[in-house]
Order: structure tokens, then sequence, then C-alpha cells
């Protein structure tokens, strides 16, 4: 752990929370300071829940400390129970409580409370918030289903069913069930996903049974084990639980990520085998019309957007999803590929390496800014911290990946994935290149005789006022162009400044920064820094309009 201004993840009891929240008669009890309560707010104001998580405090104080706080937690405890009446509770500690060292699971299951009380270890300084959910989650799957199995009569025996060495047989006298493992609270665009998904499995003939841990409720996760297989749909979230559930109950899970149009089909190829479907191709073409995103990509349109430089960020699902997507169904080209989750470093070096891009594995935000800036990419694709970094860099930016802010939960229905989902993403990607575009050309006509600032809107007629323009001199515009002026905003006056020069660094004359304003702004900062590079190899001090594209043609061999 270490002290930042602004982090990828949260500490594991977050995770936990995520858990708890996503589901539905299941309540947390978390030995936590009253400052660690901020957590709420990430569910309340950034996902617009209407309702608080099911998560109770202990909310010990300094002076707490000097007396039992064991004892508190055990009043805390049994006040949740006595009042919320779950099916089960999970109890830990947050990275504060956890110092104190209460062992909150043993005064738990010392208060013999008549439901499952599961105990969580998330070792707060060594792990971060998608460990936490999916160990919370694996622990519900572990606890829940083996006392399930513990629970059930020896004399009742279930009718055996043919299988292979390697999938379970589904039984002919229904459809084929699944269940959808991942989904949580606080997720990207989680809820969305799971209902593109089931509706996607019940048009190809497969029923889900539950959706986990989003919606579900302890007896719920009790009940996995009779769905035939398992769609992991958020790996970082639900891989221990769908790896434990094979192992132990026989359920093979899935490999493939239903984004993008062939990860789409992909998938449904893979669920097609799992479930013992024999697809009809027409079918398949028929589910896969929805998805316009195709064409549209391949249209004369979208022909400027072919070989765009792209930079790409986020958890590994929707990082390796999204390079996946870009280089192969939008035509463009990855630069580099990222992700926070350093458990998934393997895939996202391997797939960078297959794409030509460099991989980045980090979660610390400024490594990341400049990694950006150092490649220059045309297009970023991140979380939330990235589309900060890339309006300070001027480059269009797309958010892909929690973490997000209010604005990424909408409240109309976006998917990413499956072929609706495909959808959503062009949009979400190609309009901010296409409103870089505009913006280009609005910068590139702006001195224009009939287009400039000061020239009054033509349907006003030519009598209308005209805004006033600055009243710089001639020579204090120069001087602002090779920065040795400065403005004095208080008194409105415009003072000679003498700005200490490195002795290596070219100034700009004037007609060359006009030439360079140019250049589309999302690009504008690489023929800048190439241009000053070269300047610098070549003992300039001062850059001109030959300069500019010596510079240009230098860096095209």
């Amino acid at each position: 752990m270490k002290l930042a201004v602004w982090t990828y993840e949260g500490p594991p009891h977050v995770g936990a929370m995520r858990v708890a929240t996503g589901m539905r008669s299941l309540h947390y009890v978390l030995h936590a300071p009253q400052g660690d309560t901020y957590a709420d707010l990430l569910f309340t104001m950034i996902e617009r829940r209407n309702q608080r998580p099911p998560v109770t405090y202990t909310t010990f104080q300094a002076r707490d400390l000097g007396s039992d706080t064991a004892a508190l937690f055990k009043r805390a405890t049994q006040e949740a129970f006595d009042r919320f009446a779950p099916q089960a509770m999970i109890v830990g500690a947050s990275c504060t409580g956890e110092l104190i060292q209460d062992d909150p699971a043993g005064l738990a299951l010392a208060l013999q409370l008549p439901i499952p009380v599961i105990p969580l270890e998330l070792p707060s300084y060594q792990k971060k918030e998608n460990w936490g959910a999916a160990e919370t989650f694996y622990q519900l799957v572990r606890h829940l289903v083996k006392a399930r199995a513990q629970a059930k009569p020896q004399h009742v025996t279930e009718p055996a069913a043919e299988s292979s060495a390697e999938y379970p047989a589904v039984s002919s006298a229904r459809r084929p069930r699944c269940n959808l493992l991942g989904p949580t609270a606080l997720g990207f665009r989680h809820r969305d996903d799971v209902k593109e998904i089931s509706g996607l499995l019940n048009a190809i003939g497969i029923d889900v049974l539950t959706v986990a841990p989003l919606g579900a409720d302890p007896q719920a996760i009790s009940r996995l084990v009779e769905a035939d297989f398992n769609v992991l749909m958020y790996p970082e979230l639900g891989l221990q639980a769908a790896q434990w559930l094979q192992k132990n109950c026989a359920q093979p899970f899935t490999k493939e990520i239903p984004i993008g149009i062939k990860g789409t089909q992909r998938f449904i190829d893979e669920v097609a085998v799992l479930a013992g479907l024999d697809l009809d191709p027409s079918q398949i073409e028929s589910l896969s019309a929805a998805a316009r995103s195709g064409w549209y990509a391949r249209s004369v349109d979208s022909n400027y957007l072919h070989g765009k430089r792209v930079f790409v960020f986020g958890d590994a699902t929707h990082a390796l999803a999204a390079a996946r997507m870009a280089s192969e169904e939008i035509g463009l080209q990855v630069v580099g590929i990222g992700t926070y989750s350093r458990e998934w470093a393997r895939e996202i070096r391997s797939l960078a390496e297959r794409l030509g891009a460099v991989a980045l594995i980090s979660d610390d935000y400024l490594e990341v800014e400049r990694a950006i800036d150092e490649l220059q990419p045309e297009l970023v694709l991140g979380t939330q911290m990235e589309r900060h970094i890339a309006k300070r860099l001027r480059i269009p930016c797309a958010v892909i990946s929690a973490p997000v802010h209010v604005q990424d939960y909408p409240s109309r229905y976006s998917p990413q994935m499956g072929f609706e989902g495909s959808n959503v993403l062009f949009d979400t990607w190609i309009h901010p290149l296409m409103m870089g575009l505009e913006e280009h050309l609005l910068a590139m006509f702006r001195e224009d005789f009939e287009f400039h600032d000061g020239q009054s809107p033509s349907h006003l007629g030519t009598g209308a006022t005209q805004p006033q323009s600055g009243s710089f001199s001639a020579s204090q515009r120069q001087g602002l162009a090779e920065n040795t002026v400065q403005i004095d905003l208080a008194n409105g006056t415009v003072a000679e400044r003498a700005i200490q020069q490195s002795a290596n660094e070219p100034i700009w004359e004037v007609d060359a920064e006009q030439e360079l304003k140019k250049i589309p702004f999302f690009v504008r900062g690489k023929a800048r820094k190439n241009t000053e590079l070269f300047a610098r190899n070549q003992g300039l001090s001062r850059i001109t309009i030959k300069t500019l594209y010596d510079a240009k043609a230098h860096f095209a061999r």
C-alpha cells in the first residue's frame, strides 16, 4: 500500500462491499472506524443506487481503543442480525480495523447465529478491490454450495446421466441452463451486460438459472450447482468461483468474453459446445445482423479512421477485448495496451506482442500519463483517469473500464457485451475522433476572412456590431508568440519580460506557430515534439516553416 492522490482500485473491503451491495438478503458487518463509511458514497452518489449498501460499520473511535472493541463488534453483529434478518452474513475488517486484530471471524461465530456467517480474510495492505470482490464471491460460493450439499438427505439420489470425460451431460428433457458469474454492484455496465447476454443465450436456446452475485440471494448461490455450465463474464471477479465449481461440481465455464462482433461469435460457438447444441448458421447470422458496427467500420465514411493510433488501458477484461476489437474489427492501430490488474500481466503482454504494441502493467496513473505522452496516440480508450489525462494532452478519449464517474452509469440501455454492445462501443470510440476532426476544421478556418472571430454572423447583416478584438500591437503579438512578454490580468497591461531560455531549446517563429495550428489538434502535440527534437539535433535556435516541413520529411522516413 502507498499514499497516492488517486488510485485505480480501493482496498479489498470495498470489493466485498460491491458483492454484498449487488446481492439480496446478505449483510456485511465491517469492523471499521467512522471514517471508512465514505464507501457508501460510491454506490449512492456515483452508481446512483436508491438505497444504502447492506453494511453495518462498528464505527469505533479513538476513545474506544482503550476499551473492549471486540465487544463493540459482537454487539454490532447481533444488532444487524436482529434488524435486517438476512439469509447469511459476511464479516471482516477494513484496512484500519485490521490493525486492531480483533478477529471478526471468531467473534461472529461465537454468537452462534442461526444463519451462515462467512468470515473474510482480506489483507488490505497486500491486495486490492477486484481481488477482494473475487475472494468474497469465492467464499460465498464455497460455503453456501458446500452447506447445501451437506444438508441434502443421504437417501435421496439423483438420476445419473451419461457424460463425456470433459463435460457433464445435459438433460434432453429440458433446455440447457447456465449461470452468469462475475457481475457486481459498481461494475462498469454490468447491469446492461447481464440483460444483453441473457437475451442472447435465450435466443439460442439456453436458459439462465442464476446471475451471481448481482441480484442473487444466498439461497440462489447455493443452487448454482443445478446449472449445466457457467458463463464467466468478468474473470477478475468470478474466476476463482468458476474454477472451484468446475473442480468440485464438474461445471465447466466459458473462456471467451463476448465483447465485439468476433468475440461474441466465438462466445456463441463456445456455449453451443458446452450446452450440446447444434446451431443453425442462419440463426447465428440473424442474431449478428443486429451488429451494425461491422458495416459502419467498413463503410466509406469510416475510411479516415483506419490506421488511427490508439492507446488502451483498463481492467484486464475490457482492455484485452477493446484492443482486439480495435485492431480486428475497426482497423485502428493499437500502439499501447495496459492494465492495473497485475494478475493479468501475462495475457496483456502476450496480446501486446502479437499486435506490435507497448505493454504497460501499472497502477500508477502518472506512469500511464507518461506512456500516453510518449506514444502520442490519436485516441485513448481507458478509465476515468485516462479521460482526465487525455483532456490535458488534448487527445480524444472514450471510457471503456472502471473506475468511472457518475456519467458512465447512464439511465439508458448501454451494454458493452454482445452484438448491441459492439454498436455501443463503435459509437463511443468513434464519436470523439469525429468531434476532434470537427474541432480541427473550426480551428483551421478561424483566421479565414469570412469565418474569423471578429466577423459578425452573416444572418445579422453587414451593419451588425462586431466584437472587440484585442488591442495588442504587432510587436506585442510577436512577443506573445515568442514567449517574451507577459499579460498582467489585474491591470490589463502587457509588460515586456525576458524569459530564461535553455541554450539548446529552439524558439518557434510566428509563421511556424501558425502553420503548426493547421495540424489536427489530436496529433499537434506529437508534431511539435518531433519538430523541436529535430531542431535540437540539427543545432537550430529558431524553428521556421521550413524547419517544420523538414522535420516532417525526416520522421516520415
